[in-house]
């Protein structure tokens, strides 16, 4: 049975973050890399999509302690670790859906989302990186490190697998459930290049885990 987004990662909030450092292949080196791509300025904002327990915030803030961070998730008890995990950083939560929250206009000097938008779908990424476009300054970027598809096949397979489940269990359109949906770097691109964004380069890769930048 699929569970509901915010259901699955409340339920599991003890030991998420070791969970996620010890199971991902990479994580002990990506989390640092996508760190260290985002600005050094003093009182730099960064968007942070999906932010959770703040996993690659541990590691920006040794870098840019100064930094003003907005952090999006659906999950309350994430955001709840994240405010007990840096209680003297400057960090504003927003608990909802990165889909549905105002991100507003040249606000931001950079975003960054890690290991949370392979659960959508090409389709639904292209408004929501068309309101980050717009939501960073003429000189911001994105830095996206996630999970992705190795063939357009495998794709496909995790996609249709989705629409079946749903459907099986007659779940509402309108509520996300967990299960993973990558798309393949290429069709990642794609959605990135359609949202108006200008250049996208593969910074690095760990197994199926990819970061990229995409310049506005």
């Amino acid at each position: 049975m699929l569970e509901r987004m915010d259901d699955f990662f409340t339920a599991r909030i003890n030991g998420y973050d070791e969970h996620m450092k010890s199971n991902i292949e990479g994580a002990s080196l990506f989390y640092k890399f996508t760190a260290a791509l985002l600005p050094v300025g003093e009182n730099a904002k960064v968007l942070d999509l999906g932010c959770g327990t703040g996993l690659e915030l541990e590691e920006f803030f040794l870098v840019n302690p100064n930094a003003k961070v907005t952090g999006i998730d659906l999950t309350e008890a994430m955001l709840d670790s994240l405010k007990a995990k840096f209680p003297d950083k400057d960090i504003t939560t927003i608990c909802g859906s990165y889909f549905d929250v105002p991100f507003g206009d040249g606000i931001f000097d950079a975003a960054v989302s890690v290991e949370s938008l392979h659960h959508f779908s090409k389709e639904e990424k292209i408004p929501l990186y068309a309101k980050l476009w717009h939501a960073l300054k003429p000189d911001g970027y994105l830095i996206l490190t996630d999970y992705f598809a190795e063939t357009d096949e495998q794709e496909t397979f995790f996609r249709q697998e989705q629409i079946r489940l749903r459907k099986e269990q007659n779940l509402p359109d309108e509520v996300f459930y967990h299960y993973d949906t990558p798309l393949t770097v290429e069709h990642e691109k794609e959605a990135l290049i359609a949202a108006g964004f200008t250049k996208v380069e593969v910074l690095n890769h760990w197994e199926a885990t990819y970061t990229l930048k995409a310049g506005r």
